[in-house]
């Protein structure tokens, strides 16, 4: 079951407190998904090893569309991410592109090793607060292996359904 193939419940459990009733948010279908139901599979995300040259994650990032990938070692443990912006600043000399570079430079040398990450159990809350400042984040097992990733576009996602079907919960009420 991935992100598009799951619903929000419209009748959230409520529990009495002072004079209305409020959402037991602990009861909530958003939050209790997991990192596993909102992510993209490794099988499907494009990605680079870290003994790649840079000309090969380049190439990836611009077939792909992509701004940046996932960078990963031989045995698929995850390692970092690498991007168009990356790539392009470490090829910039002072009057141009130093494009001979590309086939020089690994990936390893450039990448960027200091990226979140969360498990398949991390509850939805916890993903939300991991992805904020990245487009995604790579979902890996306890060992390190790479299971997928977790974009902020599934995230939101969720939210957007989520405050659709409860719009009654966000509108003004006449006292």
């Amino acid at each position: 079951m991935y992100a598009d193939e799951l619903s929000v419940s419209k009748t959230p459990s409520t529990v009495s407190k002072g004079c209305g009733k409020m959402n037991d948010l602990q009861e909530l279908a958003l939050l209790n998904l997991k990192a596993e139901h909102l992510m993209i599979p490794s099988e499907k995300v494009a990605h680079v090893q870290m003994n790649n040259p840079l000309e090969h994650a380049l190439l990836i990032l611009v077939k792909s569309g992509y701004s940046a990938v996932p960078v990963l070692d031989t045995s698929y443990k995850f390692k970092g991410t690498i991007g168009k912006n990356l790539i392009l600043n470490h090829i910039l000399g002072i009057e141009r592109f130093e494009m001979e570079k590309l086939s020089e430079i690994e990936v390893c040398d450039v990448m960027n090793q200091e990226i979140p990450c969360v498990s398949k159990s991390d509850d939805f809350l916890s993903c939300l607060k991991t992805v904020i400042d990245y487009p995604f984040v790579c979902v890996v097992d306890k060992n390190g292996y790479f299971d997928g990733i977790l974009t902020r576009r599934a995230i939101l996602k969720q939210v957007n359904k989520y405050i659709y079907v409860n719009k009654s919960l966000f509108e003004e009420r006449d006292n």
